[in-house]
């Protein structure tokens, strides 16, 4: 923390009044904003980006209100999923998804997992395609427009992960059990996206451990949005087949 949010704080601790807190929640705002105009790429046009921001705030004030710094955890990585969530499930409880688009995203993650479960390997595209009867083009044409269920998705492993860290009955002792399974999960999903295939894991890890956008990773990579999206969304469908593979091989 800088020396402006370490005093914020000390003065929060002490004395939580709704002055503070609505100080703190102005000194944060920031990561509310750029949350939500990241995850506002995924959305058609007609969603409007103050939801999102709204959404966020709401986590936000609900971290600032659990926050514990003695489990050690800067508070900016801590308010960060939970931002996220509280984002994800605004959007959830919109439910603006056709069911059609929700039935082909079901369709391609079921047929990702098992083609990619009996080659032991990353499956192409004409792999994916054959299997359910259509084109390459027809495939491209499925992922794009699928490509806002897998939104609603993307952090799935990883946010029932945070939950249970998060939500932890007693903050102040930590359960040595959970943190665990924790750190099994994420280096499970370290293996996992160390198998994709070299772009998508350029793309994964751009977005989710630089922080990059969509945007800003076509630029580097020198491929369209729309490419970008694609190789994200497959990515996607790979990393939650391998972990429900992982998961099954355990139970």
């Amino acid at each position: 923390m800088n020396s402006e949010a370490d005093e914020l704080w000390r003065d929060y601790f002490n004395n939580r009044c709704p002055e503070l807190k609505e100080k703190i929640i102005l000194h944060y705002a920031h990561l509310v904003k750029n949350i939500a105009n990241k995850v506002s790429y995924y959305l058609p046009t007609n969603f409007i980006k103050d939801d999102l921001y709204s959404y966020g705030v709401f986590g936000l004030i609900e971290a600032i209100e659990r926050y514990n710094p003695e489990i050690g955890i800067p508070f900016a990585g801590y308010a960060v999923k939970r931002i996220k969530g509280s984002i994800i499930d605004g959007i959830r409880k919109e439910d603006w998804v056709p069911a059609s688009v929700r039935k082909k995203a079901k369709i391609i993650s079921q047929t990702y997992q098992k083609i990619e479960t009996n080659l032991l390997r990353s499956a192409t595209d004409e792999e994916i395609a054959a299997e359910l009867h259509i084109s390459v083009n027809e495939l491209a044409v499925w992922l794009k427009q699928i490509q806002y269920v897998t939104l609603l998705s993307l952090d799935e492993p990883l946010t029932e992960t945070s939950y249970k860290i998060e939500s932890i009955p007693d903050k102040y002792c930590p359960d040595p059990l959970n943190n665990l399974e924790v750190k099994e999960t994420k280096n499970i999903l370290a293996d996992a996206v160390g198998d994709l295939p070299e772009k998508e894991r350029m793309v994964v890890t751009l977005f989710y451990y630089e922080g990059l956008t969509n945007k800003e990773i076509a630029e580097l990579l020198k491929l369209s949005d729309s490419r970008v999206s694609q190789l994200h969304t497959k990515a996607i469908f790979r990393l939650r087949g391998k972990l429900a593979r992982v998961k099954k091989s355990l139970e």
